[in-house]
């Protein structure tokens, strides 16, 4: 197992490094000058090329990388270009809205869909088990920024229960207000990328339903209900954490147009901000923080696909 984890790890870096200059070169290649838009048009070519040298952006692409990904290494994203602000400071305040944004989604996900999609296989032939399949169905189909919006005029416009937009300015120390403000971004994530986990947690438990140890298990008097129970959840479980794994990644991306929808000051919407102002030192840093995110999740889904199922184990 230290092996295998070593192994990963080794990739992991690379892949993080990989992702970084990839990152880095593509941003680059778009089109327009930082320098020229925040001197205005009236300015000057000189004053427009002393502000690139203030900048950096007139030294070669490499030196400007390996600058920038020294500091990334100890931690320093740069600063903006606009505002002048540390990116890695504004970067650990914006986590505070969407690091909660998008664990509770996957909570809310796993909590209704590990249940439902099990009950969905095992009454599969029934009219619950096919309405339960025909709702996932629908959810699959139906855009996350159309759920958002259908969520907030029902619960925000309609009832005027929960809040439609905004985070409050006190953050987390109005602990009641934050929860609320994010109560129809977590369900807009947890209905559209929970639809897709029920269906592979029904389709992997029907898997597991027409096994033979679980025939067995049921020769011993154990009832249906009992062997999934006893014996069936733990098989029906592999291919669920590996598709969890690829859920989750969808979740941080999907939270990019939830903190769209609801106006939260987390880092998606940030990210679309500095991307219209063509603030690449925080662009850059942004859209490695969203990559780093979903390579680290990856590699401790591996991790975790190992410890649950034994055979990996064998094969080395």
């Amino acid at each position: 197992m230290a092996v295998f984890a070593l192994r990963r790890l080794a990739l992991l870096l690379v892949s993080l490094l990989l992702a970084s200059v990839l990152i880095f070169f593509v941003l680059r290649l778009l089109s327009g000058d930082l320098a020229q838009v925040i001197a205005g048009v009236q300015a000057t070519p000189e004053q427009v090329e002393q502000l690139r040298h203030q900048l950096g952006t007139d030294r070669p692409l490499l030196a400007q990388y390996l600058g920038w990904i020294g500091g990334v290494l100890t931690g320093d994203f740069g600063r903006s270009a606009l505002s002048g602000v540390g990116v890695s400071a504004e970067l650990r305040q914006k986590l505070t809205v969407t690091g909660p944004l998008v664990l509770g989604s996957v909570v809310l996900s796993v909590l209704f869909a590990v249940p439902l999609g099990v009950l969905a296989a095992v009454l599969h032939r029934r009219r619950l088990g096919l309405g339960i399949t025909a709702t996932s169905q629908l959810g699959i189909a139906l855009p996350t920024l159309w759920v958002g919006l259908v969520l907030a005029i029902v619960f925000a416009v309609w009832l005027r229960l929960l809040p439609a937009q905004g985070f409050p300015t006190a953050g987390w120390s109005r602990p009641g207000r934050a929860i609320s403000s994010l109560v129809l971004p977590w369900l807009t994530l947890a209905l559209s990328e929970g639809a897709v986990l029920l269906r592979f947690v029904r389709s992997a438990t029907l898997g597991v339903l027409s096994q033979d140890f679980l025939r067995t298990a049921r020769a011993t008097g154990l009832t249906r209900i009992g062997a999934l129970l006893r014996h069936g959840l733990r098989n029906a479980a592999l291919p669920v954490v590996s598709i969890l794994g690829l859920q989750i990644a969808a979740l941080i991306v999907g939270a990019v147009v939830v903190e769209q929808v609801f106006t939260l000051p987390g880092v998606g919407r940030m990210l679309i901000t500095d991307v219209g102002n063509r603030d690449l030192v925080k662009v850059q840093g942004e859209v490695l923080l969203i990559a780093s995110a979903v390579l680290v999740i990856g590699f401790l889904i591996d991790l975790v696909h190992r410890l649950v199922d034994p055979r990996l184990r064998v094969v080395g």
